[in-house]
Parts: structure tokens; sequence; C-alpha cells
């Protein structure tokens, strides 16, 4: 971080960090983030209130957006962070809001140049260097360590397309082996869909089988919602996001419960 903006930093941080009992009272009320460090937490609450500063949050289709929501946001997107350049979510600016899922409209060429019109009731979506749009009602039930995180997801999403397209292949960190991670997503992958095919009632979110880059998202989801069912049902993924996300939320979580 060159010096500029460092000192910017310290000086949006100094005029806009979230307030203390206000960022508590956040943390308390999602499940997720129990068993933080205070090291952790205080790395958390400022690239929150970073994020809040630099996105616009926009209301549509009669949404109401209060400082609350914008916090509970912004402290599950920065967990995928916390371990992350900060810079991490740079390129866009807006994160548009919905009361409840709504309805998106698309054109879609396939490989024949047929085009086709389809429909879509979504809870959450990202644009390549665009938006992200979350529905507020999805947003209230997350974080719960259900399994269910709209925001984890689409801001996973924002990860994967730091390379373009959002496929299931974000940028790696250095020290970690592209061909691996291939291998062990695209093994997972495959389970998952065979296993969803056959018709069997799996722990992971069948959502992730559409494509790669919904089961890098759900796996996200699942990674720091409930850590020990992508622990068993997928070591190697675990242990992927474990090194991706710079992050063990499998002991976290456990020993927050101990």
């Amino acid at each position: 971080m060159n010096w500029f903006r460092r000192w910017r930093r310290t000086r949006i941080l100094a005029r806009h960090n979230i307030a203390q009992a206000a960022f508590d009272a956040t943390v308390a009320a999602l499940p997720i983030l129990h068993g933080l460090t205070p090291e952790d937490l205080h790395r958390l609450r400022e690239q929150a209130s970073l994020l809040i500063h630099r996105k616009a949050f926009s209301a549509a289709g009669g949404a109401e957006v209060d400082e609350a929501m914008q916090r509970v946001i912004a402290v599950q997107a920065c967990l995928l962070t916390l371990n992350l350049d900060e810079d991490s979510y740079d390129g866009w600016s807006e994160i548009i809001l919905y009361p409840e899922e709504f309805l998106r409209e698309r054109e879609e060429m396939d490989e024949a140049g047929v085009v086709h019109h389809t429909r879509d009731i979504l809870a959450g979506e990202s644009w390549h260097g665009g938006p992200l749009v979350l529905s507020l009602a999805d947003v209230e039930a997350s974080g719960q360590a259900d399994g269910f995180n709209v925001v984890l997801h689409e801001f996973a999403h924002k990860l994967d397309m730091l390379n373009g397209d959002a496929n299931g292949y974000p940028p790696l960190h250095r020290g970690m082996d592209a061909a691996t991670w291939a291998r062990d997503f695209g093994t997972a992958y495959e389970d998952l869909c065979a296993r969803v095919d056959a018709g069997e009632d799996t722990p992971i979110d069948p959502y992730a089988t559409h494509d790669p880059g919904e089961f890098f998202a759900v796996l996200t989801e699942a990674f720091f919602e409930i850590p020990h069912v992508v622990h068993a049902e997928y070591p190697a993924v675990y242990a992927q996001l474990r090194l991706f996300y710079r992050q063990h939320p499998l002991a976290r979580l456990e020993a927050a419960h101990a």
C-alpha cells in the first residue's frame, strides 16, 4: 500500500469507522462471525467501514436500506477478504438492494447462434465490472451458520471475477497450485453433479451443480456457514478454500462452541 492510499485509508477511518457498539451488535447477531479473534474483529471492523464508505448502497423496488443493513452486508462481505488484499472489491461501485427476490430477464445465445429469452427469480446477482444486487429478505436470512448466505455467495462471485468470468477459478495466491485447484474442484463438482442427478438429497445445495462458477460460490457459502459439512463431504475442496481465504472456519467455530 503506497503512502497516499495509506493516508487516505487512515483519514476515512478517522471519520467513518463503524461505532464499536454498533459493530459488536452486528457481530453478535451473525453466528458465522463467532470465534474471530480480537485482532480479526479489529481488521473486520476497519474493512467493513471502508467498504461502506466506498460503495453506494442503492434501494430498488421499494426497499428501505438503513445503516444497520449496510453493516450486516459489509461485515459478511469482508469476512471473505479478512486475510486478502483490501482492494479485492475494487473496480465496481454499487450495491443494489431489493426488498425480496427479484425478476431478471436475460437474452443468451447458444453455440448454434440461437438467442434464448429467460426470466429468472433471483436472490442475488453479480455483474462483471458492475453492481452487486441482493434481496434484503435473503440478506436477513444469511449468516446463521445453516449453510445459506446470499452475501457470501455474491461477493464470492466478485472474487472469482477478478481474473475474468465467474468460472470457479479465481486468481490464486503465490504458492497455490492451479492444477491441484482444478483437480480438486473438478472432482468434487463431478461427484456432486452425479449425486444430484441420481436423486440424492445432498448436504451441499444442489444449485452448486449449475456450473463451476456457482459451485465455487456455493462451496464458499458452506465453507464459512457449515464448514464441518464441506470438510466431511469434500476435504480436498475445504483444504483449497482454506488456502485461498487463509482461514480455518471449522477450527474457529468449533472453538467458539466448545
